[in-house]
Parts: C-alpha cells; sequence; structure tokens
C-alpha cells in the first residue's frame, strides 16, 4: 500500500503564490509519472499539471505560465508550484501518483487526501 501525503495550500489573495509538495509513503518499488489534479465545484476533476518519470511535463493551459510541476526521486515527493493564482484556481487540489509496490505487480494509481486552494479575489 501506497500512501500519498500533500501539505502546503490554503487561502492567498489574488497574484500570491502557493506551493504544494506530496511524498509518498509505503513499499515502492518504482515510480512512474505524478502529478496533481483539482476539483472545482459544479466542474469534473480536471489535470493540473504531470511529471513523468524522466521529467517531461504536461500542463493545462489554464495554469501554462503560472505553474510548474517538478518531482525529487530521491524523497520520492512531487511539488506544485502556482504563482499569480487566480479566483478560478480555487478547487480542491489532489495528488495522484503511479507506483509498483514489487516488481511483480503493474503500476497501480494513488491520490492524496486533497487540500483546498482558496484564492480571494
Amino acid at each position: 500500500q501506497v500512501q500519498l501525503v500533500e501539505s502546503g495550500g490554503g487561502l492567498v489573495q489574488a497574484g500570491g503564490s502557493l506551493r504544494r509538495s506530496c511524498t509518498a509513503a509505503g513499499i515502492i518499488f518504482s515510480i512512474n509519472t505524478m502529478g496533481w489534479y483539482r476539483k472545482a465545484p459544479g466542474k469534473q476533476r480536471e489535470l493540473v499539471a504531470d511529471i513523468g518519470s524522466g521529467g517531461n511535463t504536461n500542463y493545462a493551459d489554464s495554469v501554462k505560465g503560472r505553474f510548474t510541476v517538478s518531482r525529487d526521486n530521491a524523497k520520492k515527493t512531487v511539488y506544485l508550484q502556482m504563482n499569480s493564482l487566480k479566483p478560478e484556481d480555487t478547487a480542491v487540489y489532489y495528488c495522484k501518483g503511479d507506483f509498483r509496490t514489487s516488481r511483480f505487480f503493474s503500476f497501480y494509481t494513488y491520490w492524496g487526501q486533497g487540500t483546498q486552494v482558496t484564492v480571494s479575489s
């Protein structure tokens, strides 16, 4: 079993910045893609940004140029630096990762508990 522990988030004014982190714990053989999703009220959960094991990144159009995703493989941690925040970035943000717990098993997706990010205007 893998646990994803998130930190960061909270309340910030428009134009401000926040940094999220998400650390994986448990028996982990290998890690594939890690990233962040968000769900705003009345909307479906959407990809914010993710990063592959080789460092390739993928961003939602709405956050390009403002958010940066990065990872530290040794720490089993993924980060999300959020700059120039807008009220429309308000949502619950979830960490997601694809892990193998053994060389005999396939990759499986795990989710963090989610943390509210609120951007006031």
